[in-house]
């Protein structure tokens, strides 16, 4: 077929893909690679989640078409954990979807709220799904960097006011991913206020929730006076219960947004299968101890990995928070860019890594390393790096 689908071709070439190819290539070989690329938790999800969905499963009624916005006490469930976690009260039925995953529900609320010639300011580096879901949409992306050595808010501000037309919607993430950088409630508070002047959508992701260090604690964007006038925030299960396969997310917040959301996915889908959206209740409502153990095996991993590359000579700050360390390219590698290096460290670290140019034209300086191995695995990573560190 020779048809140019244009919505597909304003997509660039998924930059992860290249080096996954390496890694397989490199194991079809025999070789032993250690793959910190994609975050994809490699521990099970908790026990007593597990065999509620068993459970379930063996109810044929369970097996039918559920609800495309999700199940009530699901949505129910959702709200309890924003009232009694962060303070903040929401419908179950009018201001809560459940989504299939966070990246599903995120990219089909764009679909549904932006079209060709509307403008959504992101930040650089970013989840690729934040502005390639605006592309999809046929929207344009303008992008703000997100650096240590920029003033995130200034550089909004300046955004906004050299974009025409006028931006219609911001999306957001902290804890970040990839750059691991968190917030605190007076930068949301300034997030919505901005919004709220100016007449913007903020949509912030959430999904790192849960995984934080050294007595640090994510807030939530709806904690913010007026957040739900403004905005949505995506909340996801993957991270916080090792429920990846799962697909479980969700968006709460403005009505009129979530509603937008609720009407496209009736349109396009008839929600996830019950059996796990029951077990979903019983992992928000059930006990809590594995949420901790989950983040505390996370905190065990980041320190392993993170000291043991500041004694081979690489310094890299500890994060405060997701499962991932975003380390700038060592000085007499940076020339050669986020691709050629993680192409360097699986050819002599045997060690996968996501190139930083995948997330953006400001990520190109650094790698993402995301701790999906255990102790033992990281400190063989580290001994592989530290020699890839030697040969140059």
């Amino acid at each position: 077929m020779s048809e140019v689908f244009g919505r597909i071709k304003r997509l660039p070439p998924y930059v992860f893909a290249i080096v996954n190819t390496m890694k397989l290539e490199a194991r079809r070989q025999g070789e032993d690679i250690i793959d910190l690329g994609m975050g994809n938790p490699d521990q099970g999800t908790p026990q007593h989640i597990v065999e509620k969905l068993i459970e379930a499963a063996q109810n044929p009624k369970n097996h039918r078409y559920s609800a495309s916005k999700g199940i009530t006490k699901l949505r129910s469930a959702i709200c309890d954990r924003y009232r009694t976690k962060y303070g903040v009260d929401l419908d179950p039925e009018s201001e809560a979807v459940v989504t299939i995953g966070s990246k599903e529900g995120l990219s089909h609320l764009v679909l549904a709220t932006v079209g060709p010639g509307d403008v959504v300011l992101t930040t650089t580096p970013a989840y690729p799904i934040h502005p390639y879901s605006v592309i999809i949409a046929g929207g344009e992306v303008r992008s703000i960097p997100l650096r240590k050595d920029c003033d995130f808010f200034a550089d909004l501000q300046e955004a906004y006011k050299n974009t025409w037309p006028r931006p219609k919607m911001l999306i957001i993430n902290f804890p970040n991913n990839p750059t691991t950088q968190v917030t605190d409630l007076d930068f949301f508070q300034r997030i919505a206020d901005f919004a709220k002047e100016n007449n913007i959508i903020v949509v912030h992701d959430l999904a790192y929730a849960d995984l934080n260090f050294d007595g640090y604690q994510a807030p939530s964007f709806l904690q913010a006076k007026g957040a739900k006038d403004v905005g949505v925030e995506f909340y996801s299960l993957t991270k916080t219960y090792n429920m990846a396969g799962w697909r479980v997310g969700f968006c709460v917040g403005n009505k009129d947004v979530v509603g937008a959301l609720i009407k496209i996915k009736s349109y396009l889908d008839y929600g996830m299968f019950q059996p796990i959206q029951i077990a979903s209740i019983i992992a928000l409502n059930g006990p809590q101890e594995c949420v901790k153990e989950i983040a505390e095996t996370y905190r065990s991993r980041r320190d392993v990995f993170v000291e043991g590359l500041n004694k081979a000579g690489w310094q890299i700050e500890k994060p405060k928070a997701t499962m991932f360390v975003w380390a700038e390219i060592p000085e007499a590698f940076r020339r050669m860019g986020s691709l050629e290096f993680s192409k360097h460290l699986i050819k002599e670290a045997k060690v996968a890594v996501a190139p930083g140019i995948g997330f953006g034209e400001y990520g190109d300086s650094h790698v993402r390393f995301a701790l999906i191995e255990n102790e033992h695995r990281l400190r063989q990573a580290v001994k592989g790096i530290r020699q890839a560190l030697q040969n140059h």
